[in-house]
């Protein structure tokens, strides 16, 4: 797949609600996670540590408001997103994230991914 065909695939699959199939579908085995200082789940790296990490976070949501994925912009092997959320996460309360979100991409599979907010 092409960078832009990954792209447009995790957001269809995000934006259905699949974003730990997606990951399982389209990370790379060596692909990195690199997070804020600030976020409530570290970095990792590798596919299984990255699956893990995605697990985590889902469990700690309690209550969804909203969220949203923008479409995806393509510049060469790498392309990004804007993704809102809007929930309760345990320990921290309501947040609301507007995030930017950065994956690069080769041979058709995402070996990086990293998140501004």
């Amino acid at each position: 797949m092409s960078t832009q065909e990954v792209a447009n695939r995790l957001v269809e699959l995000c934006r259905k609600g699949q974003v730990l199939e997606s990951q399982q579908e389209l990370f790379a085995e060596n692909v990195t996670s690199h997070e804020p200082a600030h976020s409530p789940t570290p970095a990792a790296i590798g596919k299984e540590a990255v699956l893990a990490k995605g697990k985590h976070f889902a469990s700690l949501i309690e209550k969804r408001y909203s969220g949203s994925f923008e479409d995806p912009i393509v510049a060469g092997n790498y392309f990004s997103f804007v993704c809102k959320l809007d929930a309760d996460l345990k320990g921290m309360g309501r947040v609301v994230w507007d995030e930017i979100c950065v994956f690069g991409v080769k041979d058709g599979k995402i070996t990086s991914e990293q998140f501004f907010y």
